[in-house]
């Protein structure tokens, strides 16, 4: 059997989920994140650098491979649920986060050139809240 990827797949066949994905909100798609980047907390992922200081546009289109943002775009629930690139405008986008928020998550200031994957998980259940976290939690 040759395995390949879902890319290679959509060349020749018309590839859909085999459930349909039930709608998260912002809670739910960060807590996601979090739990994505957490199955392999010593992972090295890149980071984004200078996002403080790059204008808005050349913000929005900073990307590096093997980020925490890729981690997400990986992710099939997340592709189906819209997220398009892992760019951190998308990024920013899709999970509802400021440039603050996000830039405490992927910058390459506050890490190095990289960061531990359980690193990026802590900082996204920060940028969650605390009150939506219990919310959640007593539920």
């Amino acid at each position: 059997m040759k395995h390949q990827s879902i890319e290679q797949l959509q060349a020749f066949a018309d590839i859909q989920p085999a459930t349909a994905y039930l709608p998260m909100n912002r809670t739910q798609r960060l807590e996601r994140w979090a739990q994505l980047l957490e199955r392999e907390p010593e992972r090295r992922l890149g980071t984004l650098s200078g996002t403080e200081y790059a204008s808005r546009e050349a913000r929005h289109a900073l990307r590096a491979g093997g980020s925490p943002i890729t981690v997400a775009f990986d992710d099939p629930v997340f592709r189906s649920a819209g997220l398009a690139d892992d760019s951190y405008g998308e990024a920013k986008r899709f999970f509802d986060l400021s440039d603050r928020q996000l830039h405490n998550i992927v910058c390459y200031c506050h890490f190095g050139e990289t960061v531990r994957s359980s690193s990026a998980a802590r900082r996204i259940r920060t940028a969650i809240g605390l009150w939506p976290r219990l919310k959640a939690y007593f539920a």
